[in-house]
């Protein structure tokens, strides 16, 4: 069987959750996140990143958490400003789009808006009101280019949405692995300052579903759970997410599965750069983006399941190879043997 670098979402969840989820399975708990779990989960994210004033809301996925808290924020004529690479636009089958919001993007190589992206975007949007109105700004960090937002870039881009009254919107389904970067300087707290809205991914980092939002303006927290309902995201059973929240917070487990998943790439990341590789962008997280002889990939494709990300020339392509918290050091260690060789 292929080992598989497609995603870091290919097994169930960490065994620390699985038997949280067994150990509590018969304890009777009220409903619709207001468990014991989830009240306690909540309560240890809001102390982690310092902001007893936030609201966290759990719900399944990271398309819905995208697609709930960009709803409930814009009116009927307002918009998104995000890069092109933005999962919004690439990957979420329209979702934002259909509930009538337009997306702007920006062309980004390394995935990441600063306010000199923004300014033409909003020159060219002061026909009024014949325009859609600019209003919220989506980012991710991690970026879907596995590259991640510095403090003093997320200060500049915080600041600049505050001064253009934007909203500032951080997807957070690899936050993780973001923070746990060997490059990266910022923390929970920082990003819950600078934010307006942000999510911690639980599904890519350990977490058999789940995401937690986090809304740190209050003027955006006024009736939230209504959008969370109506958009079917309010489980019944929400202790499925907050007993697995609940473990992913506690002695910072969720920390530990990004920065192994981190480690693991970086090992590849370094074992190519000795064979004098390129990449498609630098990155620290457990994204990488080599770029390799059609030779290679082939012989490769033979023991390991990657996509085939941009193809480069005659003679070479980029491939996405994303590691996880359960890739072993026996993957890491056969994919290397290969490059080794070749």
């Amino acid at each position: 069987m292929k080992f598989s670098f497609k995603n870091d979402y290919s097994e169930g969840c960490h065994p620390k959750i699985l038997e949280a989820l067994v150990h509590y399975n018969l304890d009777q708990q009220a409903g619709y996140g207001e468990d014991q779990y989830s009240v306690k989960a909540k309560d240890l994210i809001k102390e982690k990143i310092n902001n007893p004033d936030s609201d966290v809301y759990f719900v399944s996925g990271g398309t819905q958490a995208n697609l709930i808290v960009i709803s409930s924020i814009l009116k009927p004529y307002q918009c998104v400003i995000s890069a092109s690479t933005g999962h919004i636009l690439n990957n979420e089958t329209g979702a934002i789009e259909a509930t009538g919001h337009k997306i702007l993007s920006i062309e980004k190589e390394d995935g990441k808006l600063t306010p000199a992206d923004i300014i033409p975007v909003l020159e060219n949007h002061k026909n009024i009101p014949h325009q859609v109105m600019p209003k919220l700004v989506y980012i991710s960090n991690s970026t879907e280019l596995g590259t991640v937002y510095t403090k003093n870039e997320l200060e500049e881009l915080s600041h600049f949405c505050r001064e253009n009254n934007l909203y500032l919107f951080m997807d957070g389904a690899r936050l993780g692995h973001a923070l746990t970067s060997e490059i990266s300087d910022l923390t929970l707290e920082d990003i819950s300052k600078l934010t307006d809205v942000f999510y911690l991914g639980g599904t890519k980092n350990g977490a058999l579903i789940g995401e937690a939002i986090i809304i740190n303006n209050k003027l955006l927290q006024e009736d939230f759970a209504f959008d969370i309902k109506q958009k079917g995201a309010l489980l019944a059973k929400g202790r499925l997410l907050g007993i697995q929240f609940l473990e992913l917070m506690q002695n910072d487990l969720y920390f530990d599965l990004a920065k192994h998943a981190n480690q693991q790439a970086m090992k590849i990341k370094n074992a190519l750069l000795k064979k004098e590789a390129s990449f498609l962008s630098d990155t620290f997280t457990n994204q990488i983006f080599p770029i390799l002889n059609h030779e290679l990939i082939e012989i490769l494709s033979e023991k390991f399941e990657f996509y085939v990300w941009k193809n480069i020339d005659k003679n070479s392509s980029a491939i996405r190879l994303i590691t996880s918290w359960n890739t072993s050091d026996e993957a890491v260690d056969d994919f290397i043997e290969i490059i080794d060789n070749h």
